[in-house]
């Protein structure tokens, strides 16, 4: 639902950096005013969503907010934007309107449901998805909001609560090149990495496949640290020797760590990866595709849910595998 993506992190504050400290140069160029700047609408006020808006509010841009808990749009009201009751009224008068929810279904709702984004936006608005759902259901919302009159961009991302605090996500962004070229300005307030992949859907495949290679490897890493507390090794010495080697890497300096000291606080909760590993299935289904090491992963996490641990972070896994191999004593 609106406003409730369900990324967490263990240590970084939810307040974005000041001014300057890891803003695009793109968009500190905005902030001289906001005249001839369009108008924003953005919806789903998560731990994503909020630092994502609060990074265009500091960029110079004039938004309307709408978020399913009212203390969600509090931080950002108090700022300067306009707390809306509704994705309809939140979309109204704007030229760019911003989804960041959970799932496809919640897309769905926000975008084309009753008081959805299409009821309020104007012929010629832009709606950007940058949440992580299905590309085949991305191409047919953007089918729906062109029969409106509107235009859309799928545009997920990655780099977690981190990245969307700093204003340093990846975007990958399915759509017309031109409408892209319109809301490069706003993406570079959240992100350093804008990157075109093809048409509407196309971003949201880049992501699928952003996510099947870090949860494959996710997959090993858990592998890596049960086999080396199987040998009586000291795990901890294990994550400095990879951490000096080839398999050092920002997963494992985040993810391992979690591992090695048991600490399961959600960088990113597991029930989420589970999701978009879902999404990957899926299609690879509609496509009649074999993806061998990504449904193995998926078996995985359907474990990892199954014991529970929805909410915590997902390198548990390790806890997974140690508990099919009897590893903790």
């Amino acid at each position: 639902m609106p406003g409730s993506p369900g990324e967490t992190k263990r240590e970084e504050s939810l307040s974005p950096p000041p001014y300057g400290k890891g803003e695009p140069e793109e968009c500190r160029g905005e902030r001289n005013g906001t005249e001839g700047l369009p108008s924003v609408g953005f919806i789903g006020l998560g731990v994503m969503g909020k630092p994502m808006a609060m990074n265009l509010i500091k960029g110079g841009y004039s938004l309307r907010v709408y978020g399913r808990r009212k203390e969600a749009m509090a931080p950002l009201a108090e700022a300067g934007a306009v707390a809306c009751g509704s994705a309809e009224e939140a979309a109204r008068g704007c030229d760019v309107i911003f989804t960041m929810v959970t799932t496809t279904r919640d897309v769905q709702e926000v975008v084309l449901g009753e008081r959805g984004v299409i009821a309020g936006a104007k012929p010629g608005a832009i709606v950007v998805d940058m949440g992580t759902i299905s590309p085949t259901a991305t191409r047919k919302i953007a089918a729906r909001l062109a029969e409106a009159g509107i235009e859309a961009l799928d545009a997920p991302v990655s780099g977690g609560s981190i990245g969307a605090i700093s204003g340093t996500l990846s975007i990958m962004v399915g759509g017309k090149p031109d409408i892209l070229e319109r809301v490069k300005p706003l993406f570079s307030c959240m992100g350093k990495n804008i990157i075109h992949i093809g048409p509407n859907g196309a971003g949201q495949v880049a992501k699928a496949c952003n996510q099947m290679v870090m949860l494959v490897a996710l997959q090993g890493l858990a592998e890596a640290f049960a086999f080396a507390r199987k040998n009586d090794l000291d795990s901890a010495r294990v994550y400095e020797a990879l951490s000096g080697g080839a398999a050092r890497s920002r997963l494992l300096e985040v993810h391992g760590k979690g591992m090695v000291e048991r600490n399961y606080d959600p960088v990113i909760e597991a029930r989420l990866h589970d999701k978009d590993i879902q999404i990957v299935m899926d299609e690879a289904h509609t496509l009649g595709m074999a993806l061998p090491g990504t449904a193995l992963v998926a078996q995985m996490f359907n474990a990892l849910i199954g014991r529970g641990g929805g909410n915590q972070d997902s390198s548990q896994l390790v806890e997974v595998i140690e508990a099919l191999s009897k590893a903790r004593p």
